[in-house]
């Protein structure tokens, strides 16, 4: 389980620091025995507060409809045409911490995928030491959304359930979520994918995921209650909507309309953290499956029939060739077929977003390199889902 937390840009966001008069007082005879009772100042219509002092709010442009709907717990993403029927569902899992928000880490992934003509049905998860138990439940919470959509189509995209109904489902995981599809496809023999893209495969155990692990333990329980009264911790769970707004505005994802069931989202993955650790101090020295138990359940279990997978140039952690070893002679004995590739990125490729780079006044050198940096970013994830989109039309041709 790689911890992915790749940093939101919060270049346009400032913080009002109007905690004393001195700026304003410069120059100023005060009383000696005089005290300023110094009051937060009042946000204004376009201010978002935070423990009560304002936030600003960057300018935005004028919003259009989310490229996604919420079904229960799942986001799905059509096609953004309507008049484009899609042509399989695709069940996707994000890595570990990022997979808990998918509309704030995989947005521009996901609309890759939908602008392919797929139906994206993402599976947001919260990290977990037990992946039997994380497998399980969402294979039951993508099915459970499958239902729905069969049952009542979405209108909202012009799709009825007449046009889900015959689909074939594929899959694609990311890093966690790709060793969650792959138990998935080793618990269950039915209503399992038809073809499996796994990207960034890491397994590593609990001691090389996370440095010292077995240290953390007992420095955890001492830690904890000291970071439940944290002020920077009581913030982030008490923030404000309008604060909340503010940061995913800053972000600039594709959640353009804002969402009240996104603050229960980013609560939940601010949760995350105490969670795990909450665990480490309850003894759990490793993952459940263990890696080599993983290994072994592949070997034996493994049922989706054919399998992409996909590792990046520059990713230490990945471990797709261990993969391919054990992979190959199972899915050979079920009749299936594996292929793997190696694309042009990082382990973070499928988190990049398009995001607009605000140049200043003057176009500077360092305007011209972060724009360099975005377009190869950007370009190494549309290659990525081009890729997937072909292969999964390679295996069933319309």
């Amino acid at each position: 389980m790689a911890l992915l937390l790749p940093p939101l840009p919060l270049h346009s966001l400032r913080l009002s620091t109007s905690l004393s008069p001195s700026s304003s007082s410069h120059g100023r005879n005060h009383h000696p025995h005089h005290r300023s009772h110094v009051r937060p100042p009042k946000p204004s219509p376009r201010m978002a507060s935070m423990d009560g002092y304002p936030l600003a709010l960057p300018s935005v442009p004028p919003r259009r409809r989310p490229p996604y709907v919420r079904r229960g717990s799942c986001l799905v993403v059509p096609p953004p045409s309507p008049a484009r029927k899609p042509s399989a569902v695709v069940k996707f899992l994000g890595g570990a911490f990022v997979g808990a928000v998918p509309e704030l880490t995989y947005s521009h992934f996901m609309e890759l995928l939908a602008r392919e003509g797929f139906l994206v049905v993402s599976v947001p998860y919260d990290v977990t030491f037990d992946h039997e138990r994380a497998a399980k439940e969402v294979f039951e919470r993508f099915h459970s959304c499958l239902d729905s959509l069969l049952d009542a189509g979405i209108p909202d995209a012009g799709l009825e359930p007449s046009d889900l109904s015959r689909l074939p489902i594929f899959s694609v995981g990311h890093s966690n979520g790709a060793l969650l599809q792959l138990l998935v496809g080793s618990y269950f023999s039915e209503k399992i994918p038809k073809a499996n893209a796994v990207i960034s495969f890491n397994n590593k155990p609990a001691a090389e995921a996370v440095p010292y692990f077995e240290q953390l333990g007992p420095m955890v329980s001492q830690v904890m209650p000291i970071m439940e009264v944290s002020p920077v911790y009581s913030m982030a769970r008490n923030a404000s909507d309008d604060a909340w707004k503010a940061l995913l505005d800053t972000a600039g994802t594709l959640i353009q309309e804002y969402d009240q069931e996104i603050m229960v989202s980013l609560n939940k993955f601010a949760d995350q953290i105490p969670s795990v650790m909450n665990q480490v101090t309850q003894g759990i020295s490793e993952f459940r499956p263990t890696p080599s138990e993983n290994r072994q359940l592949f070997k034996k279990s493994y049922s989706v029939p054919h399998t992409l997978l996909v590792k990046f140039s520059d990713d230490p952690i990945d471990e797709t060739d261990l993969l391919e070893d054990i992979l190959r002679p199972r899915v050979a004995s079920i009749g299936g077929s594996i292929e793997k590739v190696t694309l042009s990125g990082t382990h973070l490729t499928p988190c990049a977003q398009d995001l607009q780079w605000q140049v200043g006044p003057q176009y500077t050198p360092a305007d011209a390199v972060a724009q360099s940096l975005k377009s190869l970013s950007l370009n190494d994830t549309r290659v990525l889902a081009r890729t997937i989109a072909d292969w999964f039309k390679r295996i069933d041709p319309e």
